[in-house]
């Protein structure tokens, strides 16, 4: 989709409210006390500008900036976070990466991941059996304790937002022993409106309850309201689209969702991004984008379908795999004749 560049007009209670509101969030549910970030988005963008920078420093947290993707994991060693705030897209790159690590270490270390996340799948539908014990005690004396280190041994929570995150992947970190929380907001709104909390129960396909302060209401066509301090004063010299989205104090985002009964939201869709067939079904198209893209094989996926009897993906295949399945097959890595 393509939107015309809009201003929003942040005032300054709207960002401590969000840092208010984040810090709550970790006295309450992790503890506050010398906490470490490190920093990997642009600070440019809203959500990395609150979560990255504001959010740390009203924690009196110590910063520190990546060097880039490819230093990323010697970085997080080095610095050994105790929080950070990132995008799913990264996510999936390190699930992919811990993936293939642990396929090199032979069978038993494969059959550990499977066994671990199976068990992670299983908690997170509230239903892990007896009989898998036994084996969770292991992978907490072995599997876990190893990839823990990998993220520097002392994370409390990692937090995704900025983007729909694919369950699946929550899960896979979790499984592996990592508190995975996932935000939900908007430029619009400072950034941040909810995210997931331990008290609330941690559940991969919600964003949690929202912050303090902020209310939130479900409107007739299913649209997600938010209203409170976070929210902006408009957008800069568009009366039109700032009359739009702002209505009696509530902010309409656009976002298609519902609430749980322990208060958790509930993303479902964009309200513009809904794809009707021909036979008037809804398609999400989100939904089937990250089901693509968790396959290796395929970094990013946009599907259309719109008034057709079909869906369509146009899909960019993993550099990395590609030159892995060139090299296995004998074929030239020329990405223009492979296509």
């Amino acid at each position: 989709n393509v939107v015309q560049d809009r201003a929003v007009k942040l005032h300054h209670a709207a960002i401590l409210h969000n840092v208010q509101g984040c810090c709550t969030v970790i006295s309450e549910d992790f503890g506050w006390e010398d906490e470490v970030f490190l920093s990997f988005l642009p600070l440019s963008h809203a959500y990395e500008h609150t979560g990255g920078q504001f959010f740390p420093i009203g924690l009196g947290a110590e910063i520190y900036y990546s060097e880039g993707l490819e230093k990323l994991a010697s970085n997080i060693e080095e610095v050994r976070p105790t929080l950070m705030v990132v995008v799913p897209r990264l996510f999936e790159v390190l699930r992919t990466r811990i993936t293939k690590q642990v396929e090199k270490q032979g069978k038993f270390a494969n059959y550990l991941l499977d066994r671990a996340v199976s068990i992670g799948n299983k908690a997170a539908k509230g239903r892990v059996p007896l009989t898998d014990t036994p084996t969770n005690l292991f992978l907490n004396a072995t599997l876990r304790p190893k990839l823990s280190k990998k993220f520097g041994g002392r994370i409390k929570a990692m937090v995704s937002g900025g983007a729909p995150l694919n369950p699946e992947v929550g899960n896979f970190f979790a499984s592996l022993g990592i508190t995975f929380l996932q935000g939900y907001g908007q430029t619009e709104s400072a950034p941040v409106i909810s995210c997931n909390r331990p008290q609330a129960g941690l559940k991969m396909d919600t964003v949690g309850p929202p912050l303090e302060g902020v209310e939130v209401r479900i409107a007739e066509d299913g649209e997600i309201l938010v209203r409170g301090e976070l929210v902006m004063h408009g957008y800069w010299r568009n009366e039109e689209e700032t009359a739009r989205v702002l209505k009696d104090g509530w902010l309409h985002t656009g976002d298609i969702g519902l609430i749980d009964n322990k208060g958790r939201i509930q993303i479902t869709d964009r309200k513009k991004d809904i794809i009707v067939n021909d036979k008037g079904d809804n398609v999400a198209p989100q939904k089937v984008e990250g089901m693509l893209t968790l396959q290796n094989e395929i970094v990013q996926a946009m599907i259309a379908g719109d008034k057709r009897p079909y869906m369509t993906a146009v899909i960019v295949p993993d550099p990395e795999w590609t030159q892995e399945w060139c090299a296995r097959s004998g074929s030239k890595c020329d990405f223009k004749e492979l296509a």
